[in-house]
């Protein structure tokens, strides 16, 4: 599959600043300079630079111009959440997948407002004992709308890789983690907890990197006692 120019421009420029080329704080190639370099239009020129915005390698200030972020050149910092036990132990059971066209997510994946998406509910547990409930929203594209049983989704990442070759744990993605405190009533009941206990709520959404078009948005509310992270920087 050949990359999208963006890509390539963004590749290079990243290597630029890797390499050595560019120190903490210097001024980077403007959005003109970028046109010039590699005879590319405005567009594709400001998508290059929005990929190295998103990855932390610059920073643009209005008015200002373009710099090489002082917080993370030639840093990348590793964020897991790591797993307290057994993947053995773990097991998924789907509870429902509805087709629907609520407007809050529609505009979350960017679809059209006639559109449709299908929400799949999970429960994720250990040792017969919840530890997550799930929301996630597919596109209707990305959904085979005669899956056998509701286990044929357990594992949304296997399902689309194997049906349309898309590898989700490749693709770009933003999360963001908060506690909730106390657990809503409804959450509570899902995973058998006491509502005065907190829980952790994460929200992903992940994007199609050749088409930067979200292809996964997932809700997910995790037993404060489950949730451990960890960062690294190499």
């Amino acid at each position: 599959m050949i990359k999208p120019m963006y890509l390539e421009i963004k590749n290079d420029l990243k290597q630029q600043i890797v390499n050595g080329e560019f120190h903490n704080g210097d001024r980077f190639y403007s959005e003109a300079e970028i046109i010039k370099k590699y005879n590319v239009s405005s567009i594709t020129a400001i998508r290059a630079l929005k990929e190295l915005v998103n990855e932390g390698y610059i920073v643009r200030y209005q008015g200002k111009g373009t710099f090489i972020s002082r917080a993370r050149k030639e840093k990348l910092v590793k964020f897991s959440d790591i797993e307290i036990f057994s993947f053995d132990c773990d097991k998924v059971h789907v509870l429902s997948i509805m087709r629907k066209n609520k407007k809050q997510i529609l505009d979350t994946l960017q679809l059209p407002t006639n559109s449709y998406y299908y929400q799949i509910e999970r429960i994720r547990e250990v040792d017969e004992t919840p530890y997550i409930y799930q929301k996630s929203y597919l596109p209707e594209q990305y959904i085979n709308p005669n899956y056998p049983e509701t286990d044929y989704y357990s594992s949304i990442y296997r399902r689309l890789k194997l049906d349309y070759g898309i590898d989700l744990s490749e693709e770009y993605f933003v999360e963001t983690n908060e506690i909730l405190f106390p657990t809503p009533n409804s959450i509570s009941e899902r995973l058998e907890m006491d509502k005065s206990e907190p829980v952790v709520f994460q929200k992903r959404l992940s994007t199609l990197s050749d088409s930067n078009k979200p292809i996964e948005y997932v809700e997910s509310y995790k037993k404060w006692d489950f949730f451990k992270i960890q960062l690294m920087s190499n």
